[in-house]
């Protein structure tokens, strides 16, 4: 039997909605038990470098929790710092720059090898599972093996902005990127999460490849939680992803 794909909730725009007045509600902490309860299997933050929404006080609350940290982080010394004191579960290396409104792409392993390779190994050393996050492509692929860390987590936005889009040939070739990049990252032996601009349709789709073991997911689930309430909706998404795995089962 496939496993069942894990969630991990991000709770970053929790923590906007609270610095849009400066106070301290809504908690992301409270959000993410409420998580945890409604079924997510970890919890991500993203610690910016402008702590635009996670706060230094909010990744130490979250790694307090009895659940799975997972860390997003620039590979800068700063965050690498904070990142083998605090010692969450697992640290996502991803791109960061000041003037994106969120992550736009996936990290350049090709090009920075050289600055990537002592931040993972320092996080390795410290007991944390590295992911890297990037795009779908053969040669990222390859060179991210290269560089030793454990997971990848594939960029999954491009496919969901066509799907959007309605441009479904765009959407199509995309997402046979995606079904190619997860068999490859799979047999160079490395575990594949995907993440970004998924919603319950995506989810589940992309939840149907055998390769899949965690999706991460934020956004799109502290919107909807406006309309249907936190709990309800990370349990609409879990049923989401359990169906698309099922439909692996029965395929196989």
């Amino acid at each position: 039997m496939t496993a069942r794909v894990r969630l991990g909730v991000n709770v970053d725009h929790v923590a906007t909605i609270r610095n849009a007045r400066g106070g301290p509600h809504p908690d992301p902490v409270r959000a993410a038990k409420a998580a945890l309860e409604a079924g997510a299997d970890s919890i991500t933050a993203h610690l910016r470098e402008d702590r635009r929404h996670i706060r230094d006080a909010d990744i130490e609350a979250l790694r307090a929790l009895d659940a799975p940290l997972n860390f997003e982080m620039a590979a800068t010394p700063e965050m690498v710092a904070i990142a083998t004191r605090v010692k969450p579960h697992a640290c996502c290396l991803v791109p960061e720059r000041r003037a994106e409104r969120t992550t736009e792409g996936g990290l350049d392993v090709i090009g920075q090898a050289k600055a990537l390779g002592p931040a993972i190994e320092a996080l390795k050393a410290a007991g944390i599972r590295v992911s890297l996050f990037i795009e779908p492509a053969s040669r990222v692929i390859e060179a991210a093996a290269k560089l030793g860390a454990p997971v990848v987590e594939l960029h999954t936005g491009t496919w969901c902005n066509a799907l959007a889009a309605n441009d479904t040939a765009k959407a199509e070739a995309e997402f046979a990127r995606l079904q190619q990049a997860a068999k490859q990252g799979a047999s160079l032996g490395l575990e594949i999460h995907a993440g970004h601009g998924l919603d319950y349709t995506t989810a589940e789709k992309i939840a149907a490849l055998p390769e899949i073991a965690e999706l991460n997911i934020g956004h799109f689930l502290v919107g909807e939680a406006v309309f249907g309430g936190l709990g309800n909706t990370i349990a609409r998404m879990r049923a989401a992803m359990d169906r698309g795995r099922a439909a692996t089962g029965a395929a196989a």
